[in-house]
Parts: structure tokens; sequence; C-alpha cells
């Protein structure tokens, strides 16, 4: 297996990212079958915003992970930085690999570079596998996470 090379996302991603997320959603939504245009302005304002990171990894060309990174400065933690990870995806046929912890790596070296306090992240309690590998990367289950679809 060739190198995974992650980087920042680009328009041209935009259709792989998206079959990666239905790949693997728990359909509290129900997503467009083609790429529309809201989902094209909302990759526009994430890659305009400094404080967002849309990443994919990809092998040989192909697009197989991918992770949405917000940073959130904070009056906490002496006005601390967090880095808040979400919509972590792996291919399924490539999971086992060390895909994912390869990507988690990539942003917790940035994570520390950048003199976060701390990472954060929230997983669906149906992702009992998710939370295993959450765990096994040094993540603790501390907070109970709540929301509300509008």
């Amino acid at each position: 297996m060739s190198a995974l090379r992650i980087r920042t996302a680009t328009p041209d991603d935009l259709e792989a990212i998206l079959a990666l997320v239905a790949e693997d959603s728990m359909h509290y939504y129900s997503e467009p079958a083609e790429v529309t245009d809201n989902q094209r302005a909302a990759l526009d304002e994430i890659s305009a915003d400094p404080n967002q990171d849309l990443l994919v990894g990809e092998i040989d060309g192909v697009v197989v992970c991918t992770a949405q990174v917000s940073w959130l400065r904070m009056l906490s933690a002496d006005g601390g930085l967090y880095c808040q990870v979400e919509a972590v995806r792996t291919s399924a046929a490539r999971r086992a690999q060390g895909i994912g912890a390869t990507l988690m790596a990539h942003i917790e070296d940035e994570a520390r570079r950048r003199g976060a306090a701390r990472m954060q992240l929230t997983s669906n309690r149906e992702r009992l596998r998710a939370h295993e590998f959450y765990e096994r990367l040094g993540f603790v289950a501390s907070h109970v996470g709540m929301k509300k679809y509008l």
C-alpha cells in the first residue's frame, strides 16, 4: 500500500468527501443524491475560514479519509485553543489499515504545533467501534454531548 497523503480538501474532493460521509451516515438528515450548490458554498466558506480545516487523506490519488477540524479560542484554559474534530470518516474498504490513526495523528501534531490546550470530538453513541478507536488513541469519554436538531 502506498503512503497516505493528508492535505487540505479542494472543490474537486467534494464528491469523494460526501461519498465517505454517506457511506457511514447515521441518516439524521435526508442527504441529496448529487452535490448541491449549498454543499459547494459550504466548502467555499469552510475553506475561507482560517479557523477551519477540511482535510482529506489520499492513497494513489484516491480519497480514502476525511475530517473537519475547527479551531476554537476559549476563555477557559487561560484563553486556550481547543481543537474540535468532526466528521471523521474512513472508507469502509480501507478500515483497520491505520489510515484513521494516521489522520488523527496528523491533526494532533497540528494541534500541538498551534499550542492547543486540548483536542475534542463527539461521536454518536451507536458508533461503538469508533469509540474504541478513539479510546485507543487516548481520548476519554469525559462529557455527555447533547444535540437539538432544527
